[in-house]
């Protein structure tokens, strides 16, 4: 038989068996203990003991435990794995409880939820996001609980979605039952960290009320949100979802803001990757484009920065305001001393978080006293400058000096890290609290006082006042004049040479002792708490003066990126063009040893696409990433790395770029390749940037090049957007000959002593070969490889001039047939199509040698000219 469970064990089960699928740290003690799986699961994860409870029973209980106070690493490595782990404190008082203590989560930490600043990257959003989708339609809701953020919007299909998944990078993602297949089928939405939610949490009505009770409002159309039932479903999930996390309100939840498709230009998942926006192809922020850019002060503006970077703009105004703001800030170099007043102000938005869900830590007071602190210097110099978005900001940043003078009033100014051990209201800020605090400290003074009354009372020269943790304080006398202790000392204890005594004022003054330290520690525990509620109901004025200054920096950063790399305001402009003279790539120009060769990138009504040549490693992929990410720039209102830019307006940035394959998902690189090609045919617009590299590469020659000619001819043809088509098929060369709005550039090399110099310049025309065999040298393939290249190569050179030669004969012969025979019937219109492909000849190879073979009549030749053919043909060669 099994043996009974204890009250302990009681109570945990009926708390575990609301979280069977988080690990629940049960407070006892100084220690949080976990039971069962729990355990198990934790002391393989954290590497800590797992032992067990009730030893010696028949079953007994796996159990292993961490010390409180050393949680927060061990919670962090939990939360960062994906485990959900519920808190479950003590919440009674041991002196009142019968039976055990009463326990209860007061939290429950999950990859998107956590505020903790040890658990966050502070340069990073941490977003918790949740889809429901209906009709083939997806409302996809998002929040930041660590600065209260709550964004969402609809979308119409799954490339929208995956767009907005790669733009938001939620760290853990939500999703009603009805999107599980889609997942499963998605590989962009294959998340580490997914939860299905139960349907009912998607019920249009409770999701309603939930957010209109939030807001104390009376319906949803302040947020633009009547309409969007999708979206409002969505939100309301994720909004249930993260309060029962918090076990409590959500007070500094900021007013729901929906985000419109139209209001900026879209980058698919894979524009993302392949400009190297903040990740780069190793997964790694270094060498991106935010990793030149981002020289914010503080870490709320560094993660705006880069929701800028995810997020250009499409309207001018709004874009063209940051331009005249960046261009105040350079002027006279204002920026500098604006970053330095900024520099020491902190995180304070996430400060404000913790604050609202009633987690702040003493230092989150005091850095936050010390930040609005900052606020009057920063005052003066913005009203040096006289520009309406940075007046704007002015007066979003305003000033708190009561709170301010309150917090430098309570706070001590280095206080440690957690209030539970005291000493971080500042002496004088309380009278009790300091009364309480001088009786634990002075103590000693009033033992040694109290031991020279008593002396001179009873004249009894032996006797001590003191202090064990046994028996508390005592009055002690040697044995050979204890029998002349007075009449109200009472016998405590009697050891062998002496006798302890207590009198009712050292009884009073133990009692008020002991206590003390107790009483001081609740009193400021209970002070604190009331200057965490006075922060916290200044919390929408001062989000919004957070939001004010990280905006703030952004701006200066840009300003000084602008100073520093020599960047220049774009002319954003209703033209449809995009015209750049003497452009960079902003990243390579700061990492090659070298100089970096700029170049010019002209698109404009007459002129929608440029066929790239040129050889590998001649510059084709950057000369295209530069254009893209200048655009990009251009709309985030950043200045850009180009002698001059014009550009009109972009609704979208579409890259197909670079190979990877897909094998968990059973894709090939050709497989990717097409699919993202399929992507730009079905998405892009006139007013897309459209980048296509070797597109067509994966599969034969014949095939791939005559899907590139498709898809290029689609783009120039019907689409019509600004496209740049880098290829290695020459004969790709000739689509600018059928279709004017597309011309041929070349990135110019030259070839000496069988070596490629690249010149990495942008010239007008086709290149006229590719340097394959010379780059493959250069990359160290062996020198016997190489000649049996070089052999093969004129081999199939020939071949192709023969067959060449052939055809032509061919052609001769038939026409001469066609004139003896009579008049065919007319051809359907299949076999004109047939007809006039074969007489369009894409594949043909053009060289001086195989034209001086055609243009020759070998039946003309003497001995003597054939041989000086045979010399002439190798030098051509």
């Amino acid at each position: 038989m099994s043996k009974p469970l204890t009250p302990m064990m009681i109570q945990y089960n009926s708390i575990k068996k609301d979280h069977p699928n988080d690990l629940v740290f049960y407070r006892m003690g100084d220690f949080y203990e976990l039971f069962n799986e729990d355990a198990i699961k934790a002391s393989q994860l954290l590497d800590i003991t797992l032992t067990a409870r009730g030893k010696g029973s028949a079953n007994p209980t796996p159990m292993c435990g961490l010390p409180y106070h050393a949680a927060e690493n061990y919670i962090a490595r939990l939360v960062k794995a994906g485990i959900s782990v519920a808190i479950c404190e003590q919440v009674g008082d041991p002196a009142t409880s019968k039976g055990p203590v009463e326990r209860k989560v007061v939290r429950v930490m999950t990859p998107g939820t956590i505020t903790d600043e040890a658990f966050l990257n502070e340069s990073r959003d941490n977003l918790i996001s949740c889809i429901f989708s209906k009709n083939d339609q997806f409302g996809l809701a998002s929040m930041d609980v660590s600065n209260g953020r709550f964004i969402v919007t609809e979308l119409s299909n799954t490339e929208q979605l995956n767009a907005e998944l790669e733009r938001l990078k939620p760290a853990e993602l939500l999703i009603c039952p009805t999107t599980e297949s889609l997942c499963e089928q998605n590989e962009d939405l294959d998340f580490e960290h997914k939860k299905t939610l139960d349907p009912w949490l998607f019920d249009l009505d409770s999701c309603t009320t939930l957010l209109t009770d939030q807001y104390k409002t009376k319906d949803l159309s302040g947020f633009d949100l009547s309409d969007k039932a999708i979206a409002v479903s969505a939100a309301g999930a994720l909004f249930h979802y993260v309060t029962q996390t918090q076990r409590g309100d959500l007070p500094h939840l900021q007013a729901i803001q929906y985000e419109h498709n139209d209001q900026a230009i879209i980058l698919d998942p894979a524009t993302r990757l392949n400009l190297e926006i903040d990740v780069n192809s190793q997964g790694e922020d270094k060498y991106t484009l935010s990793w030149l850019l981002d020289k914010t002060c503080t870490a709320m503006g560094s993660r705006l920065l880069k929701r800028w970077l995810h997020r250009p703009l499409r309207d001018i105004k709004a874009v063209q305001m940051r331009q005249d703001a960046i261009g105040s800030l350079l002027d006279q170099y204002q920026f500098e001393a604006i970053q330095s007043t900024i520099k020491p102000i902190g995180d304070i938005e996430r400060i404000l978080s913790r604050i609202a869900l009633g987690s702040a830590r003493p230092r989150d007071l005091s850095r936050l006293g010390d930040a609005l602190a900052r606020l009057p210097e920063l005052q003066t110099q913005l009203s040096n400058i006289d520009q309406i978005l940075i007046k704007n900001l002015s007066v979003q940043i305003q000033q708190f000096d009561e709170l301010v003078s309150l917090l430098e009033k309570a706070i001590i100014e280095n206080p440690p890290m957690v209030v539970r051990d005291g000493g971080v209201i500042a002496q004088g800020y309380d009278e009790e609290l300091d009364e309480l605090r001088g009786l634990n400290t002075n103590a000693n003074d009033f033992l040694l006082k109290m031991e020279n009354e008593e002396r001179e009372k009873t004249g009894i020269s032996t006797l001590k006042v003191g202090y064990n943790r046994v028996h508390g304080y005592y009055i002690e006398i040697s044995k050979a004049q204890s029998a002349n202790a007075p009449a109200n000392y009472t016998r405590r204890q009697t050891l062998k040479n002496a006798e302890r005594f207590i009198t009712e004022e050292l009884k009073a003054f133990e009692d008020k002792a002991l206590s003390a330290k107790s009483r001081s520690l609740t009193r400021e525990k209970m002070l604190y708490d009331e200057l965490v509620q006075i922060c916290a109901k200044e919390i929408v004025g001062l989000q919004q003066c957070a939001l004010g200054l990280a905006t703030l920096d952004t701006l200066t950063c840009f300003a000084e990126r602008s100073l520093t790399l020599g960047l220049v305001r774009p002319e954003l402009t209703s033209k449809n063009c995009l015209e750049m003279k003497q452009a960079k790539h902003p990243v390579i120009e700061q990492i090659i040893d070298g100089a970096f060769i700029p170049n010019d990138c002209l698109l404009d009504e007459d002129n929608k696409m440029l066929i790239i040549t040129g050889p590998n490693m001649g510059g084709k992929s950057t000369y295209m990433r530069q254009t893209a990410i200048c655009t990009l720039l251009a709309f985030t209102g950043c200045y850009v790395p180009a002698q001059s830019m014009k550009v009109g307006p972009i609704d979208r940035i579409f890259t197909r770029m670079g190979s990877s394959d897909d094998s968990a998902s059973g894709r090939s690189t050709f497989m990717v390749e097409m699919t993202e090609t399929a992507n730009i045919l079905h998405n892009a617009t006139q007013n897309s940037l459209v980048l296509m590299d070797e597109v067509g590469r994966g599969t034969s020659t014949f095939d791939g090049l005559s899907l590139a000619w498709a898809s290029a001819e689609q783009l120039v043809r019907e689409t019509k957007s600004f496209t740049l088509f880098a290829t290695h098929y020459f004969e790709m060369t000739h689509l600018p000959d059928q279709f004017s709005l597309a011309s041929n550039v070349h990135l110019k090399a030259h070839e000496h002593d069988d070596k490629i110099i690249f010149m990495h310049k942008v010239e007008k025309g086709a290149a006229s070969q590719s340097y394959g065999l010379q780059v493959a040298k250069l990359a160290g393939v062996p020198f016997n490889v190489i000649d049996q290249a070089k052999a093969k190569l004129h081999e199939l050179e020939i071949g192709q001039a023969l067959s060449e030669s052939n055809k032509s004969e061919n052609l001769e012969k038939e026409k001469e047939k066609e004139q003896e025979r009579p008049a065919p019937k007319s051809k359907t219109k299949k076999e004109k199509a047939a007809a006039e492909f074969l007489q369009n000849d894409l594949f043909s190879v053009s060289h001086p040698a195989l034209d001086l073979l055609n243009n020759t009549d070998a039946d003309d030749l003497t001995a003597r000219q054939a041989l000086d053919l045979i010399y002439q043909l190798k030098n051509t060669l």
